[in-house]
C-alpha cells in the first residue's frame, strides 16, 4: 500500500523534473502515508524519505503540516520509532515549520528537561507565536521559558540572520518599455497560479519569450540575475507576477517547498502594489534610472553608497526606500519583520524593558504641526490608526475593516494564511469571490470552487458563490464610511472610505492580523468644476483624468522616461459630490489604471445614505440565503445602521497639502474620450478615432452598473439594428444587476441583437476564459487594455457603454454627430 503511493510520487517527481519544475508539495493524504512509511524499519530509501519529510510539506496550519507536527511529537514522546529520526532530530524538524501546529508541540517540551535546551534553540528563531502568554507565565518558574523570552526580547531571531549585503553583483535581464503583471503572470494561465513553478514557466511568453531560458542559463553559469525595465509591474495579480519573477531570479526558501525570495528588480517606475508585494515576498525593488543599462550587463549594486556601477564606472544613483527596506530584505520580507518586531516588543513589555535600540533601522518620525491640515485620505487613515491624520511618508498600521479576495488569487491567499498560522480572521469582514473563473471553469478552478469556501468560512469569512459576480462590486455593498480596507485585486477601490489593494501575501496578513503596514503615500488632488455637457458619461470623466494630465505635462504615454504624477500616490477627487456611489466607484475603480496606490472621492451624505440603506437589504438577503458567516454579516449591518443614526462624513481640511493638483473643467469635455490600443493612458477624443471598424464589443466588468446596461438597451431598442459582423458580449458584474435586467426585460433586447450573455462576473475583462479572436479590434467597457489580455494581438479601445452600444449596431466607431444623435433620448 505505502510503496504504491511512493512509486506514484516518484513518477510525478520525474515527470515534473522533465519539464524543469520540482514536484508538488505533499498533500495531507500523502503526508499521512509518508508517516506510515517512515515507521517501516530497514528501508533503503531513507535519505529520500527524510528529504520528503523535511522539505516537501508546507508549513503553518496546512493539514499536511498538522500531520507532520503530530508525527514529530509522537517520535519525541517515544510513541513512534523511526530509525533515522531521533527525538532531537524531530525537535529540529519542528523548528523549521515557521509557526502554527509545530509551536504547541515545542512549547510543551519547555517543561521536559531532556529536550528543553534543544527546544529553546528552535523556538528562539520562530516569531509566529500564538501562545505567548502561556510561555510568559511559564517563564516565572521555568528557566528555559525565561531564556526564550530573553532571546525574543533581545531580537536574536533578527540578529541570527545574515546582514543586508553591502554589494550585490548581478547580471541584468532588461526588457524595454512597460512590463505589466500580465507579462509576468499571463491571465490565460491564471488557473495555475498557486502552483508557482508551473505558472512561472509561462512568464514572458508574449512579451519576452526567451526570458525564462536566458535567465536560467545565466543562473546556471553562476550569475545572480536582476530584472530591469522602464516601467515594471503595472496591472493586477501582483502576487502571482512576483511569485513568477522571484522563481526565476530568487533563491529557495529553506524548508518551504516551491517558493523563492531574494530577487532584485530595477525599474525607472515600479507600480506601487508590485513594489509592496516584492517587499512582502522578500524581494528588493530599487527605483532608479535604467536608461544606461543594457540586457546582459554585469553590474554592482553598492547599497552603502546607493550607486550602480558597470566596469567601475557609475551608471546611476538611487535611494533605498522605505527606511526599513534593509531589515525587510534581511528577514525575508516586510511581513516577517513586522511579526518579529511585534514579538520582541511584546517580550520587552512583559519584562518591563524599554524599547530596543541599535538593532532595527530607525524609522524617521514625521512631525505634525499644531494646526496640521490633512487631506481626506490622510484623515481616513488617521481614523483607522486612532489619530487625527497620517502624513505622507509616515509609517502607519491602519485597522482593516473590510478585506476581499478573488478566485485567481484566492488559493495563493489561502496558502499565505496557512503559513501565517491563521485559524480565525481578525479583520471584521473577509469576503471571497469566484468571479474570474465561474463562466468556464477548468478542472483546477472547480477544485478551488469546492475547497476555498470551506477554508474561508472556517475562519469566519464570507464566501460568495460562482455566478454571484465581481468581488469589488460586492465588497462595495458591505462598506462602512470613512474606514480602510484592502483586497487581492488592484480594482479593490472603495468609493466610500479608502482601500489599499495588495498582493495576496499582504491581503492574508491584513485578514489574519486585522491591520496592514502602510508607508503613507502622497496625494494628488483632481478637482472637477464646471457643468457637464449632455451626453458626456462618467466613463468620459474617467478618461478625462489622463487626457487633462497629459495636456498639463503630468502624464506621458511613452514608457521610456515615463511621467506619471499618479504613480504610487493617492488620487483624491472632489467636485462631483452629488453623483451616486455607483458612479463614484467607476471613478475610483479606474485609479488602478493610473497606477495610484489608492483613491478617495468626496460624496454627499445623501448619496452615501441612500447607498447604505440599499446595502442593508442586500446583506439581509445574504443571511436569509444561507451565506456564512452570519455573524460577520450581522455585525456589518449593525455597524452600517450605527453610522446611519449619525451620518457624518470626513472632509479634507482647507489648505491641505497635495503633491499636485489637476483642475478639470467638465464643461470643456464636449465629446466622448476613449482609451486607445493598447494603453489605458493613451486617450483620444472620439473625433480623432471615428470610423475605425470594430470586430467585438464587450459591455461588462466592474466598471459597469445596471444603468449602463439599461442605456445600452435603450439604444438598441429605439432604433433599427444594422446587420453586421460585430460580435457583442454582455456580462453584468453581479447577479443582482443580472436579475434586475431580466425583470426589466432588458435581456430580451440583448437577445434581439444577437448578443452573447455571459454569467455575472469578469468575463472578457481578464481574458483568462472567454477570449476574442486573434488580432481582433475590440471596443470594451472593461478596466484595462494591455497587450494580449483579451486575445492574442487584439487591439482594444476602452470607453462608455453608450458608445459601445452604438458601435455594436454599426460595426464602427461613430462620428461625434452620430454619437449625440443616438444618445439624445437617454
Amino acid at each position: 500500500m505505502y510503496q504504491n503511493w511512493l512509486d506514484d510520487y516518484k513518477k510525478h517527481t520525474k515527470e515534473r523534473e522533465e519539464t524543469g519544475i520540482p514536484s508538488l508539495p505533499l498533500n495531507s493524504e500523502q503526508t499521512y502515508k509518508l508517516c506510515e512509511t517512515l515507521k517501516i524499519p530497514l528501508r533503503d530509501d531513507e535519505k529520500f524519505l527524510l528529504d520528503l519529510f523535511e522539505n516537501r510539506i508546507n508549513p503553518g496550519v496546512d493539514e499536511a503540516a498538522k500531520i507532520k507536527a503530530e508525527f514529530c511529537d509522537k517520535i519525541i514522546k517515544g510513541e513512534v520509532k523511526v530509525p533515522f529520526i531521533s527525538p532531537e532530530k524531530a525537535i529540529e524538524i519542528l523548528g523549521t515549520m515557521i509557526g502554527g501546529y509545530n509551536v504547541k508541540a515545542l512549547v510543551n517540551l519547555l517543561e521536559d528537561e531532556r529536550y528543553a535546551e534543544n527546544t529553546v534553540n528552535e523556538l528562539k528563531n520562530i516569531t509566529l507565536i500564538d501562545n505567548f502568554d502561556r510561555i510568559a507565565n511559564l517563564s516565572e518558574t521555568n528557566v528555559f521559558a525565561k531564556k526564550l523570552i530573553d532571546s525574543w526580547a533581545n531580537a536574536e531571531w533578527f540578529l541570527n540572520k545574515n546582514d543586508f549585503p553591502k554589494q550585490i553583483k548581478v547580471k541584468v535581464f532588461k526588457v524595454d518599455g512597460e512590463i505589466n503583471t500580465d507579462d509576468f503572470s499571463p491571465a490565460g494561465q491564471a488557473f495555475t497560479r498557486s502552483d508557482i513553478p508551473l505558472h512561472a514557466s509561462a512568464m514572458g511568453r508574449s512579451r519576452f519569450p526567451d526570458g525564462v531560458k536566458t535567465i536560467a542559463k545565466w543562473r546556471k553559469d553562476g550569475f545572480f540575475v536582476a530584472f530591469a525595465g522602464d516601467v515594471v509591474g503595472t496591472g493586477s495579480s501582483r502576487k502571482s507576477a512576483v511569485n513568477s519573477l522571484l522563481w526565476h531570479i530568487g533563491n529557495d526558501i529553506d524548508f518551504v517547498p516551491n517558493k523563492r525570495r531574494g530577487g532584485v528588480v530595477l525599474g525607472g517606475v515600479v507600480a506601487p502594489i508590485f513594489f509592496n508585494t516584492l517587499q512582502d515576498s522578500g524581494g528588493l525593488a530599487i527605483i532608479c534610472d535604467v536608461s544606461k543599462l543594457q540586457n546582459g550587463d554585469e553590474i554592482t549594486i553598492d547599497t552603502q553608497c546607493c550607486q550602480i556601477t558597470k566596469n567601475g564606472d557609475s551608471v546611476c544613483k538611487f535611494q533605498l526606500k522605505p527606511a526599513a527596506i534593509k531589515d525587510e530584505f534581511r528577514t525575508g520580507g516586510r511581513i516577517n519583520l513586522i511579526i518579529g518586531k511585534s514579538l520582541t516588543e511584546k517580550a520587552r513589555n512583559f519584562l518591563g524593558l524599554p524599547k530596543i535600540e541599535n538593532v532595527f533601522t530607525e524609522i524617521p518620525k514625521i512631525e505634525h504641526e499644531k494646526q496640521q491640515r490633512y487631506t481626506l485620505a490622510q484623515k481616513i487613515v488617521g481614523k483607522a490608526c486612532n489619530t487625527t491624520g497620517v502624513l505622507p511618508f509616515e509609517n502607519a498600521e491602519p485597522k482593516m475593516t473590510t478585506v476581499g479576495s478573488q478566485d485567481t488569487t484566492g488559493p495563493m491567499t489561502a496558502d499565505e494564511l496557512t503559513e501565517l498560522a491563521c485559524l480565525k480572521f481578525q479583520a471584521p469582514l473577509f469576503m471571497q469571490s469566484f468571479c474570474h473563473t465561474n463562466a468556464y471553469p477548468k478542472a483546477g478552478d472547480i477544485t478551488t470552487h469546492k475547497r476555498l469556501p470551506k477554508f474561508v468560512e472556517e475562519r469566519g469569512g464570507i464566501a460568495l458563490r460562482p455566478g454571484d459576480g465581481v468581488i469589488h462590486s460586492w465588497l462595495n455593498r458591505l462598506l462602512i464610511p470613512d474606514t480602510v480596507g484592502t483586497g487581492g485585486d488592484s480594482h479593490t477601490r472603495f468609493p466610500v472610505g479608502i482601500s489599499f489593494p495588495a498582493g495576496s501575501g499582504l491581503v492574508a496578513f491584513a485578514a489574519a492580523q486585522g491591520f496592514m503596514p502602510l508607508d503613507m503615500p502622497e496625494s494628488v488632488l483632481v478637482k472637477f468644476g464646471g457643468t457637464p455637457n449632455k451626453g458626456i458619461t462618467i466613463r468620459d470623466v474617467v478618461n478625462s483624468i489622463p487626457y487633462f494630465a497629459i495636456k498639463k505635462g503630468l502624464l506621458s504615454v511613452p514608457k521610456k522616461n515615463k511621467i506619471n504624477v499618479f504613480n504610487g500616490r493617492i488620487l483624491e477627487m472632489e467636485g462631483l459630490e452629488n453623483i451616486s456611489v455607483e458612479q463614484a466607484f467607476e471613478l475610483t475603480d479606474a485609479s488602478a489604471e493610473r497606477s495610484a496606490a489608492a483613491c478617495t472621492i468626496a460624496l454627499s451624505k445623501d448619496s452615501v445614505k441612500a447607498f447604505l440603506e440599499d446595502n442593508i437589504k442586500i446583506m439581509r438577503d445574504l443571511i436569509s440565503d444561507g451565506y456564512q458567516s452570519k455573524e460577520a454579516l450581522q455585525n456589518r449591518i449593525d455597524s452600517v445602521k450605527k453610522w446611519l443614526e449619525n451620518p457624518v462624513l470626513l472632509r479634507r481640511d482647507e489648505n491641505a497639502v497635495f503633491a499636485e493638483t489637476l483642475q478639470i473643467d467638465l464643461s470643456e469635455i464636449t465629446e466622448p474620450i476613449v482609451a486607445c490600443p493598447n494603453d489605458p493612458d493613451d486617450v483620444k477624443l472620439l473625433s480623432e478615432i471615428s470610423g475605425v471598424k470594430i470586430d467585438d464589443v464587450f459591455i461588462g466588468s466592474c466598471m459597469t452598473s445596471v444603468e449602463h446596461f439599461r442605456n445600452a438597451a435603450k439604444i438598441w431598442k429605439n432604433a433599427p439594428i444594422m446587420r453586421n459582423t460585430t460580435r457583442t458580449f454582455i456580462a453584468p458584474p453581479t447577479r443582482i444587476y443580472q436579475n434586475q435586467l431580466k425583470n426589466e426585460a432588458a435581456f430580451a433586447v440583448f437577445n434581439q441583437i444577437g448578443a452573447t450573455i455571459e454569467p455575472a462576473g469578469c468575463s472578457l475583462c481578464m481574458g483568462n476564459q472567454l477570449r476574442v479572436g486573434d488580432g481582433d479590434i475590440v471596443f470594451s467597457t472593461s478596466t484595462r487594455n494591455f497587450d494580449d489580455r483579451m486575445g492574442k494581438d487584439a487591439k482594444v479601445y476602452l470607453g462608455s457603454a453608450e458608445l459601445a452600444a452604438i458601435i455594436s449596431k454599426t460595426g464602427k466607431i461613430p462620428s461625434v454627430e452620430e454619437y449625440f444623435k443616438e444618445t439624445a433620448e437617454i
